[in-house]
């Protein structure tokens, strides 16, 4: 019986061993998809560091005719390429990443006082925030708190929101589900100032968002209009959707990110609640393509036959990993998704090959439809999401390991 206990053992421990050696295999295979996307994006980047010399000169998407389109430093997404370099940077710790985003992201001081922008979240958190993070330089906290102060411009107490835009003359006080992004900069500088006036415009605005925003499917509406005099809501529009009724995919991948944050910041379960809530109405979608990178809407008249939007797949993909380490009830789906939108970007069909695509990261973006402006090509906000949701699944990785 010894002998026979023995073999048993003996066999049981090669299987034992065997299978744990496959599932380091398998681990192994998974992470791969991460490698190979850093891999281009060190291509990309490390030539746009050498190509790209004007500081003036941010880069966006590509032109109709193929070549590369950048804005100013006021410009909303100016902040996603210094972003994107420090995030190469914490991923290679190659110190040519760290130098130029500290380039880059200087030559965004100004934007401080930018009060003309509900956007300055964007700017100044992807830029100065993330290189605060990475290397606790005290220069950077001034100039995220002056920046919170320029948004706090915006804010009105009896709406309880942040104004977006000033640019329309049939909006009063217009409110798009992007601000929800913004609010990270009002609660960092809460932390760095010990000033909870900052912090409290910001839950002040996610739950007037929450209010007004959301539909009984818990999908969002791109704008709403207030009077600024009352609070009273206006007007339920859109902009960037195919309708006033419909669920423009990078608003609902705005709102998932912005109330997973909220709860981060907060620890209030009705933030977590309603993030899980958009979550369901993602996942869900009877529209969403196999592949799980979303149509430009999800109520685009001419699916399959419509444009995809890889920014809103990597928002996506961003927001349900973080959230995956909150909800108690949806992590194992949540984590499940994220991966799989991660390794389609990571595949051929999305993730360029080095010295194409402009130098940018992603392909087959969408940025404003109804305007027929940038479609089915590269969004710099697109990869600098693509890169966080990386780093992060490669964190939660590390964690379970």
């Amino acid at each position: 019986m010894r002998k026979i206990f023995l073999v048993f053992t003996i066999a049981s421990s090669i299987l034992i061993s065997c299978n744990n050696q496959q599932e380091k295999q398998s681990e192994a295979r998974d992470s791969d998809f991460v490698a190979k996307s850093f891999k281009v994006a060190n291509a990309q980047l490390s030539t746009a560091i050498d190509q790209y010399q004007d500081l003036t000169k941010f880069p966006r998407s590509a032109n109709p005719d193929g070549t590369l389109h950048t804005r100013a430093a006021s410009n909303w997404v100016s902040g996603f390429f210094p972003g994107s370099l420090w995030f190469m940077y914490e991923y290679s710790k190659d110190d040519k990443f760290k130098e130029a985003a500290i380039k880059w992201t200087m030559a965004l001081n100004e934007q401080q006082y930018n009060k003309g922008s509900h956007d300055i979240g964007f700017i100044i958190d992807s830029s100065y925030g993330q290189g605060l993070r990475l290397t606790k330089n005290e220069a950077y906290k001034p100039v995220i708190i002056e920046a919170a102060n320029s948004l706090m411009t915006r804010y009105n107490e009896k709406v309880g929101c942040i104004k977006s835009w000033d640019w329309s003359d049939n909006w009063k006080f217009p409110v798009i589900i992007d601000n929800m992004m913004n609010l990270e900069l009002l609660f960092e500088a809460s932390k760095l100032t010990g000033n909870d006036i900052y912090k409290n415009a910001a839950i002040d605005h996610a739950r007037t968002t929450m209010k007004n925003h959301y539909r009984e499917d818990n999908s969002s509406i791109h704008v709403v209009d207030y009077d600024p005099e009352t609070g009273e809501v206006l007007e339920r529009v859109t902009h960037q959707g195919i309708n006033d009724e419909s669920a423009w995919a990078r608003g609902q991948a705005w709102g998932l990110y912005g109330f997973t944050m909220c709860f981060r910041e907060t620890q209030d379960t009705v933030f977590l609640d309603q993030a899980e809530k958009i979550a369901e109405f993602i996942i869900n979608h009877p529209r969403t393509p196999e592949d799980l990178i979303p149509y430009w809407d999800y109520d685009a008249p001419n699916i399959p036959n419509e444009p995809r939007d890889a920014s809103a797949a990597a928002i996506i993909a961003d927001g349900l990993l973080e959230l995956s380490t909150f909800s108690e009830a949806n992590a194992e789906l949540y984590l499940s998704r994220a991966e799989q939108i991660l390794k389609n970007l990571s595949s051929d069909e999305y993730l360029a090959a080095p010295g194409t695509n402009n130098n940018f990261i992603l392909k087959h973006c969408t940025g404003h439809k109804p305007k027929n402006s940038e479609i089915d090509g590269p969004l710099i906000y697109g990869d600098y999401f693509f890169l966080e949701g990386l780093l992060k699944y490669n964190e939660l990785k590390e964690k379970t390991k």
